[in-house]
């Protein structure tokens, strides 16, 4: 797929994240020569045509006080896996949820939600409540804890003449 010039432009503009600014799509219009209204038609329009797959915020969890992510793992019934995966998602405290396949026998779990906290403890607390919903459903759980922010990154373009 050949990407356009100008929608090139706008997404390198993009990539390194919008401007913390109160109108960051006008900030982008400007550096571009493009009208506000463009910028975002374009966006829409790269995201309708699949070449990039959300425009959302990447925080820094640690910076906002949460020091406990943690990605809790579920090992739940296939049948039931997406009903309640939509359910998990749902849920206020989960800032993202999906399903993968397991891994036997090495890693039973096909459902991921994370979860953050200032403690563990926090974390924990959260955690019961997805359990509680989940509920016999439940085969096996458990929470992985980060200790550093890994990729925070979306799309990068190639340098200048590369496909």
């Amino acid at each position: 797929m050949s990407i356009a010039t100008q929608d090139r432009a706008l997404i390198k503009a993009c990539q390194a994240g919008l401007p913390l600014v109160p109108e960051p799509y006008a900030q982008i219009a400007d550096q571009l020569d493009m009208a506000q209204v463009d910028v975002m038609n374009r966006l829409e329009a790269l995201l309708g045509q699949g070449v990039i797959r959300r425009v959302g915020i990447a925080p820094n969890h640690y910076k906002l006080g949460m020091a406990a992510n943690g990605m809790t793992v579920w090992d739940i019934d296939d049948a039931e896996a997406e009903e309640l995966g939509a359910l998990v998602g749902a849920m206020e405290d989960v800032t993202h949820c999906y399903l993968r396949p397991r891994k036997r026998p090495v890693w039973p779990y096909n459902l991921f939600a994370m979860l953050h906290g200032s403690t563990r403890d926090e974390v924990e607390e959260k955690r019961q409540h997805i359990l509680q919903l989940l509920g016999p459903a439940v085969r096996a759980h458990d929470v992985l804890y980060s200790t550093q922010i890994l990729k925070k990154t979306g799309l990068r373009l190639a340098s200048k003449g590369a496909t």
